[in-house]
Order: structure tokens, then sequence, then C-alpha cells
């Protein structure tokens, strides 16, 4: 997941990134940070929090010149501190260099085990500073062949900014596993960002989407370079459209909210329920959920309300933590529920914490039936690519049949959005990444082998 800016040749180009990465909180809330390029030196301001915890009108003094690049954390793995924000900083030979990253390098215990052997010093557990060691202990004479000799040592699924003291380099990798889009700021500058959201709150204009494979180049005075770096092999993450996405961005030309309509009428056709209402959970079932009230033709409510105040809980690092902001987050409106037969529609079912206390909920405000309906796939195999699913033993899919799940968490029956419907509703003019419902680890690596994120 993760959230990456990157703005060139904007006058204040670190409020622009601040606005982007607020736009993009929900892609990680655990740390931010900003760093700026003045031509001369490198500025970086990062800590754990939110956006709007992080920085203040001192911060942004510190954070001078007309280039910036920013990060939202959401960890998979690795400690919960400072050391592990982003943007990750260095000095090297060449001078400075400031780095984001969002996604997961499938091979990053090869790399990271042979760089130790070449007297590499790591002081975080993120990917992101393997890439940081290989672009200062390159040979090359220039930073962009260090960037490509280092891209040619990676694999897995990266969005990429790299920050010198005069120029901005973005990557993405050949699959397109994650989203990464170009904008034009109205001052002239330019701006790249994981989601659209994020341009239509500092008013930038969209250009196109960056390319599975290519890398730009900004450089005062000039239009961005395009580099055809890889071969594009493209496979975006259909999770962007089930639940990472804000419903707003437009991803590869979709919008993210239209693609959720389509996922809930189409599991409306696959798995319909004799019911009274259609309740989402908000807020990321929302759309879905008004899809499959349209394919039943039953009444949609917002019976689930939601406690914006509280973070969303699948990227919260714990178990623990998770169980106790489900209670905080949602309260059921006992008026609309109470003697009827409702379908509780979610976005995604990963461990079943969320599901199980829902459902609970709902019988204990009265409702008659609880039908879940989920509209996506059985997840069953953990993500590579920067999905909080490390392994298969937190997969509840993967030890239960969806009528065990369903008696489980006390629910009356429970449904699936089929592999099939889901390409359906994203259309088959591409060929989506489905890792964590078919197990198809396309860029390398298993199942069973440990997962590593930023």
């Amino acid at each position: 997941m993760c959230a990456i800016v990157g703005v060139y040749g904007a006058q204040n180009a670190s409020k622009v990134a601040y606005y982007s990465l607020f736009a993009m909180q929900h892609r990680g809330q655990e740390s931010t940070g900003i760093s700026t390029a003045d031509n001369e030196k490198i500025h970086l301001v990062k800590d754990r929090g939110l956006v709007t915890e992080v920085f203040d009108e001192e911060k942004f003094k510190i954070l001078s010149g007309t280039c910036a690049i920013g990060h939202n954390r959401y960890s998979t793995a690795g400690d919960d501190s400072v050391l592990d924000a982003q943007p990750v900083f260095a000095r090297y030979k060449l001078g400075e260099i400031s780095v984001v990253h969002n996604g997961n390098l499938v091979n990053k215990n090869e790399v990271r085990n042979e760089l130790i052997d070449r007297g590499a010093i790591f002081q975080t557990g993120m990917d992101t500073e393997n890439i940081v060691h290989l672009i200062a202990k390159s040979q090359k004479d220039s930073l962009v062949d260090r960037i490509k000799d280092m891209l040619s040592k990676i694999e897995g699924a990266y969005c990429l900014a790299i920050q010198s003291r005069k120029k901005m380099f973005v990557i993405r990798d050949r699959f397109g596993i994650r989203p990464l889009s170009l904008g034009k700021l109205k001052d002239g500058g330019w701006i790249v960002a994981s989601e659209t959201c994020a341009f239509d709150l500092v008013g930038a204009e969209f250009i196109r989407d960056v390319n599975p494979g290519e890398m730009l180049i900004f450089e005062e005075g000039k239009e961005p370079l395009s580099e055809q770096v890889f071969e594009p092999d493209y496979h975006p993450c259909a999770f962007e459209y089930i639940y990472f996405a804000r419903p707003d961005s437009i991803i590869d030309g979709k919008n993210v909210y239209e693609m959720r309509l389509k996922m809930g009428r189409r599991l409306a056709e696959e798995t319909p329920a004799d019911i009274d209402l259609v309740l989402p959970v908000p807020d990321s079932g929302v759309a879905a959920a008004r899809g499959y009230a349209d394919g039943l033709g039953v009444p949609f409510e917002m019976g689930i309300v939601r406690n914006h105040y509280v973070g969303r809980t699948f990227i919260e690092p714990t178990q623990e933590i998770r169980d106790l902001k489900v209670k905080l987050k949602l309260s059921p409106i006992k008026h609309l529920i109470e003697g009827k037969r409702v379908a509780i529609i979610d976005d995604s079912l990963v461990r079943g914490t969320t599901s199980k206390q829902i459902v609970r909920m709902l019988k204990e405000a009265g409702a008659a039936e609880v039908h879940m309906r989920i509209a996506a796939p059985e997840i069953k195999f953990p993500c590579r690519y920067g999905i909080d699913t490390p392994t298969k033993e937190e997969l509840i899919s993967t030890k239960m049949t969806p009528e065990q799940i369903a008696e489980s968490m006390g629910a009356d029956s429970l449904g699936f959005l089929s592999i099939e419907g889901l390409k359906a509703s994203l259309g088959e003019d591409r060929n989506y990444s489905l890792v964590s419902f078919d197990g198809n680890y396309f860029a390398g690596g298993n199942a069973e082998s440990p997962g590593c994120a930023v």
C-alpha cells in the first residue's frame, strides 16, 4: 500500500506534497514524511503519526525548495519507529539523495545479504533501504545510470520517487502493480502521485498514468524526459479497486466507485439473498452495497454509523488494536435494522475480525437475519506485493469453507464474488494481479516464502 508523491518545479512544493499526502492518508497512517531540494541541499521532515500531526508551519520553514517528495507509510513488516518512516535520505559519492517507495521487493533478503557481505550497514528493516545502498554502491558515473543499475537488481512491486539536489526521478515497475499518475500544476510545475484524488485537492490537471516499466526524469527548464527501462508486463492490482483506493480516484482510466458498483451488481447475480434491506460496511463497502441493492431491487440504507475519528482496522499492526477499534468505530442504527432480514456488504474478508463483530452487532440490534456478502473473491493466498497478509494462517478462507465461516461468525449465510465475476466487473482489457485470490505469483516467489514490505 503506502502513498507517494513527487512535486517538481513548484514554488510551494512542500505544501503541495503535504496536501497530496493528506488526500492519500487512507493509504497509510503509521508515519509520514517530506523531503525538499533547493538545488544545493536536501531538507527532510518525517515522523510517526498522521500528516496533520507531523507537519506545521515551523516544519514548512525547514522544507524549502521547488522539488518535494513525500510518503505515507503502511507497514506490513519491520518495527513501528521513526527510523522506518520515509523518505530515506543518504549522503554518498555523488552528493545527496532521498527516496520514497510504494510496493514490496520480493528479493529483499537476497539483495540485503549481498549488500551486507559488501560492507553495507542497515538501520531499518525496510526494503527501501536496499534501494539507497544499491545506488550508493553502484560503480556507474551518473545518478541516472546508478538508478538503472539498481533497478536491474530488484524484483517485485515498486513505485519510486528519487530526489537529488537538482533532479527528480520517478519509476514504476514493469508489472504496474501499484498505481502512479502524472499531473500538471497550475503554476507550471509537475506532480506524480499514487492516486488522482491528490490532484483534485491541489488543483492539478491529470496528464496520464506513468507506464509500467517507465522512468520519468524531471530537470529544471525541461519537460519530463520519459525512458522505457523495462518491457511492460502489466498486472495492475485488483485490490486497488476493491479496497485500497479512494472511490473518487481514477486508476488506469477507470473510476474506482464505478468499479465497485459493478462488483456489487455482479455479486447480486451470483449470490442473491431473500432480504428486506442492504447495508454497507462503511466506508469502502458503500459502492458495492449500492450495486448489490440495485441488482436485487431492495432498499439500501446507511444502517451502520462509522466514527471517522478512529482509524482503519485493516492497516493496524496488531490484532489487539484491531479488535478494540472495531468496537469503537462502528455502531448500528437499531431503528432501521430491528426485525429486518438484512444483507451486510463488505469489500473483502481477510481475517474475519471485523465481520464477526458486525454480525454480532446487527443481531444484538434486532436483525431477524444477517446475510454477509463480500464484493471480492475468497482471499486464500498471502500477497507479496504490499498487502498485510504475510502468512496463510491469518487468512480465514484458507481454513474454512464459506459455510463454516458463516457459522463461526453467526451469520445466516455468506457469499463471495467469484474470480470470474471480479474479472468481468473490472473488464477483460487487463491481466489483473489476482495474487490474493489465485496465488499467481507472476513476479517470482511463492505463497509460502516470507513477505517483506515497506
